[in-house]
């Protein structure tokens, strides 16, 4: 009761400190229910997050760390004891097991892989031979497959005996296999559980769509898009049945690229941020974009300094610098997110630069003559000059048409010079677009002020 008068997180913590049995904690985490749990787990520090994992039974433990990002587990793992982190990780579901042992450093990894059992750790280490955005990296191994020879009778009972433990996977379809691994077909649960039961499975096994280990995450979107099914079964050359990739773990990982792509593009280079991370961590992955991003902006306050004289004699051209660059900005940010979506759905290549440069192009003049001309008639408005108007609009007009033209098109050339998109592609957008509305701005008023003055 005493614990249920405190935050969540502040129980919890209490617990571990008093040694409470796992038995005791698990009880309250199941009072909390799910949604609540997570909320204390990442409200505790790291170090009580490990200390939470090692307090509670493997299998809870490898739940816990299932709802958590892959990078932030890793990070837990990876600085747990290896007796502590084995136990947790050989709970785990395939797929997932190879996602957090991957994010670790190899000698991290392969001492927790050391102790597992001799047929998971060779399966684990297969698994992360793969690259994390192919079929190899994203399939599970938990699947049911049985030889065509089975009747359904057998493979029923076999499946509803408990002989095999399934709870790891949600099991749509049954494989049938000859030679223990050589995939042959498929069939759907509820046409096995309606099937004659002496009948053999490789009689109406139907021939399965399949998908190569090293096919990749964009291919597997348009695979599922095109497809109706839970799971695709992934093969070798030789047709020996590896695993199954499933819709959600291809929904899941275009998800997490996309979320990826986004903290990038915010400057947090480091990867995945959580405020239960340590201060000195999340500060050094902000900062390695932000220091950077002192020099760009030098960069463009260096162009007001140079027209410093004509910014003094029409003191309103300071009050439209942050409007035009602002306005431009976000022109170019929208052009980026299209860039950025095509590269992904693989609608656009680095050869396309030309092609998008034009369609952005019409866009940018269409936007930046509206956005220009209500910039421009505010000015005239407020200051009662219609040059003043013109100079404001025009640089709008013109910067806008720049910005798109940069947001459109950096994304392809940067991917062609094999270099992040998602990391460049901003900081490029923004110093570039506060340049050139400063310096059109400016200039263009340098050139007509004698009528401004």
């Amino acid at each position: 009761m005493e614990n249920r008068q405190q935050d969540p997180w502040t129980a919890i913590s209490n617990m571990l400190a008093t040694a409470n049995s796992a038995d005791e904690i698990e009880a309250f985490l199941d009072e909390l229910g799910p949604t609540e749990t997570l909320h204390a787990v990442f409200s505790l520090d790291t170090e009580d997050q490990r200390a939470l994992l090692s307090a509670l039974t493997p299998h809870r433990a490898a739940s816990l760390v299932d709802e958590l990002p892959d990078g932030h587990a890793a990070d837990l793992i990876e600085d747990m004891l290896v007796a502590d982190a084995a136990p947790i990780v050989e709970e785990m579901a395939s797929d997932h097991r190879a996602d957090i042992l991957s994010e670790l450093d190899s000698s991290d990894a392969e001492a927790i892989i050391a102790e597992l059992d001799e047929e998971d750790a060779s399966e684990v280490r297969e698994l992360i031979s793969y690259e994390p955005d192919q079929a190899g990296g994203l399939m599970m191994t938990e699947f049911a497959s049985y030889p065509m020879a089975n009747t359904v009778r057998e493979v029923v009972e076999h499946l509803t005996g408990g002989e095999v433990d399934y709870q790891l996977l949600t099991v749509h379809y049954v494989y049938v296999v000859v030679k223990k691994k050589k995939l042959k077909g498929v069939i759907r649960l509820r046409d096995l559980v309606f099937a004659e039961l002496e009948k053999k499975i490789g009689e109406f096994a139907t021939p399965a769509l399949t998908v190569s280990p090293d096919t990749g995450l964009s291919e597997l979107e348009d695979f599922f898009h095109e497809h109706d099914i839970a799971a695709v079964p992934v093969v070798d050359d030789r047709g020996n049945l590896l695993g199954i990739v499933r819709r959600r773990a291809v929904l899941e990982a275009i998800a997490d690229r996309a979320e990826a792509d986004h903290l990038k593009a915010a400057g947090i280079i480091g990867g995945e941020e959580l405020r239960s991370m340590p201060v000195l961590l999340r500060s050094r992955r902000r900062l390695a974009w932000l220091s950077i991003n002192i020099i760009l902006n030098i960069m463009a306050a260096s162009i007001i300094a140079i027209y410093e004289d004509t910014l003094t004699a029409v003191i309103a051209l300071a009050v439209f610098l942050p409007i035009v660059s602002d306005m431009s900005g976000c022109s170019g940010n929208q052009a980026v997110a299209v860039s950025m979506r095509e590269l992904t759905l693989g609608a656009a290549h680095p050869k396309d630069v030309m092609r998008v440069w034009r369609k952005e192009a019409m866009v940018g003049l269409i936007n930046g003559l509206a956005l220009g001309t209500l910039l421009g008639l505010a000015a005239w408005a407020w200051k009662g000059n219609p040059i003043l108007g013109l100079v404001i609009g025009g640089a709008l007009a013109a910067n806008t048409i720049i910005a798109v033209s940069i947001g459109g098109t950096v994304p392809l050339v940067l991917r062609r010079l094999d270099l992040d998109p998602a990391v460049a592609s901003g900081p490029l957008l923004t110093t570039v677009t506060d340049m050139c509305g400063f310096f059109l701005l400016l200039s263009l008023a340098s050139l007509v002020l004698p009528a401004l003055i």
